[in-house]
């Protein structure tokens, strides 16, 4: 995955999704929108994962090691 750096200058497509929401829609249209982007980067992740679970020949074992994997952090009760 590709990191993204800020340059503080607009990229082509910001510019262009700029202009097309420089209109009044009502909240209907942004809340599809909404959905719509938030699906795709959810499609994207998934796919990742994947491909992940894959590449290393991960299966449902994999899953359930980590559900049952505690990471927390262990509580130092001080004596007082």
């Amino acid at each position: 995955m590709e990191e993204i750096i800020p340059t503080g200058k607009f990229t082509q497509p910001q510019l262009e999704l700029l202009r097309m929401f420089s209109k009044q829609y009502p909240e209907k249209v942004w809340s599809e929108v909404k959905d719509l982007v938030s699906k795709y980067f959810m499609e994207k992740a998934s796919a990742e994962m994947d491909n992940l679970f894959e590449q290393k020949g991960w299966g449902d074992d994999k899953i359930t090691e980590w559900i049952n994997e505690h990471m927390r952090t262990p509580y130092n009760k001080k004596d007082t």
